[in-house]
């Protein structure tokens, strides 16, 4: 049957990280939540309902049976249980939200739905970027226990140190560590295959590497924090999320932040997630057009795909950058960088669409990636509307 995940009311609460890519393509613990969903429910068979300048990426919906299914939540036993056993013309609502249904998806309507559940069970449910670091150590903990389950690790090399439960660490084939040290009393570490921890890295859980990921020669990465696949991390990172082929590979400090794909942070690039006078962070909200309390302490970056900064910027708590954004001049940007600009600053000219496609050109070729004209067309439309 048909997995259909649904963007439902939470595309635009998650901007800039969703100009590029439905919410069900984001990452948060080791997977996606699309990833997540296919490997609970045994199921590749997907398709997204999403934007309209997304979908020619990302598969329309075919019009025949499916589950429809709002993917940004970690669901319990009994939920994943509910899922599995409905029926046609069946779903189940969490807080007055639909959450799954069991619907045709030819002349769709929720009109077909003739018997509602409501979930009883405290989920935890993302519904604002934010939520993902924030409950990024309840996400790699599901992640880890469902990836690993009945599965046996590879041996970690005598040469490093070791804190903590050997069953909280899980090194996948082909990943490599060496003379670094190692501590699962804080929270499970997950090592993808053909990563690698170079010598001198101190890793505290919980932690997830992704798969050919690699953390510089010594990295100090604190918890709860996802490296998603084919990312170089150095420096200091602390509770952060990197979607994936990304890089952050010198010295900086980075906290409490969600990054896109294909970023890249010019060294001793830093960012504050904390203000000075201690007070909660506000954030840019794309939906309300005003930053927005987070209730937060410590917040950093929200910084969407393709963006870059230069060597030795400096960023200030709560600060949101939108999609192929280059910061390259002295002082601080402001706490919303647009979508495509050229410098960083409030008023400064938005960089060439020609230009931006040459730059992801280069930047995906490194990693053996085409900017395929899918890519190119979403650019497109994010530098003609927003």
């Amino acid at each position: 049957m048909q997995l259909v995940f649904s963007d439902a009311q939470y595309w635009e609460d998650f901007l800039p990280l969703t100009f590029t890519r439905p919410v069900a393509a984001m990452r948060c613990g080791i997977l996606t939540f699309s990833e997540r969903w296919q490997k609970i429910l045994e199921n590749d068979e997907v398709s997204y309902f999403t934007e309209n300048y997304l979908q020619n990426k990302f598969r329309n919906p075919e019009e025949k049976e499916s589950l429809f299914l709002v993917t940004n939540f970690l669901p319990t036993e009994t939920v994943i249980r509910q899922i599995k056993e409905l029926k046609p013309g069946e779903a189940l609502v969490y807080e007055d939200e639909l959450i799954a249904a069991r619907i045709n998806m030819k002349g769709f309507s929720l009109n077909q739905i003739e018997k509602m559940t409501d979930i009883k069970e405290d989920l935890t449910f993302f519904k604002k970027p934010s939520d993902l670091f924030t409950y990024n150590h309840l996400a790699i903990d599901f992640d880890f226990n469902l990836l690993t389950a009945g599965r046996t690790s590879q041996e970690l090399s005598s040469t490093n140190g070791f804190l903590g439960d050997k069953k909280d660490l899980f090194i996948e084939e082909g990943a490599q560590i060496e003379f670094s040290t190692i501590n699962t009393k804080t929270g499970k570490i997950y090592i993808g295959k053909n990563a690698e921890v170079m010598e001198g890295c101190n890793l505290r859980g919980p932690i997830a590497l992704g798969e050919d990921s690699k953390f510089n020669l010594g990295s100090k990465i604190y918890g709860a924090t996802t490296i998603g696949p084919h990312c170089k991390i150095g420096g200091e990172v602390n509770n952060i999320i990197i979607f994936g082929y990304s890089s952050k590979g010198h010295e900086g400090f980075v906290g409490n932040s969600v990054i896109g794909e294909w970023c890249n942070f010019g060294a001793d690039t830093n960012s504050s997630n904390l203000k000075n006078n201690y007070s909660p962070v506000k954030l840019w909200n794309y939906r309300t057009k005003a930053f927005e309390d987070t209730g937060l302490q410590f917040a950093g970056l929200i910084m969407g795909d393709h963006s870059k900064t230069a060597i030795n910027t400096q960023l200030n708590t709560g600060t949101v950058v939108g999609v192929a954004s280059n910061i390259f001049k002295p002082g601080f940007p402001p706490n919303l960088v647009e979508n495509f600009s050229w410098g960083g600053g409030k008023d400064d000219e938005k960089f060439k669409l020609d230009k931006a496609y040459e730059v992801a050109e280069r930047a995906m070729g490194r990693r053996k990636v085409a900017l395929a004209e899918e890519d190119k067309a979403i650019l497109k439309h994010i530098f003609d509307n927003y």
